[in-house]
């Protein structure tokens, strides 16, 4: 499954953080819960796509203030990062609306044997 996702690793960070600001363990965490535990970023990719998205503009990062417990870097989503969300998000649905076709399609044939 991951194989399938890292093209969209991009736009799946950007929606989680369209609903709020957010750091690296818990948008994790949220991806984890959302998909049965099917979706888990390597700690090396959610990082990458961070540094890739804030240099790129689409997010901003800032240091937590934390009272107890260890300093979070949260990261908040930039104009430019929803831009590139609903651009990548319509692209997906395109994708999909293609491979529904083409997948039905097959599914058709294979019940008129």
């Amino acid at each position: 499954m991951s194989d399938m996702i890292r093209g969209y690793t991009d736009t799946i960070i950007l929606a989680q953080l369209l609903r709020h600001d957010s750091y690296g363990y818990e948008i994790n965490k949220q991806l984890s819960l959302a998909t049965d535990g099917l979706l888990e970023l390597k700690e090396a990719t959610l990082y990458t796509t961070f540094r890739r998205l804030e240099n790129a503009g689409c997010i901003r990062s800032y240091w937590g203030d934390e009272q107890t417990g260890a300093r979070r870097r949260y990261y908040a989503i930039t104009p430019l990062g929803r831009a590139l969300y609903r651009e990548n998000a319509a692209d997906w649905a395109r994708v999909r609306a293609i491979l529904d076709n083409l997948l039905q399609e097959e599914t058709n044939d294979e019940s008129e044997d």
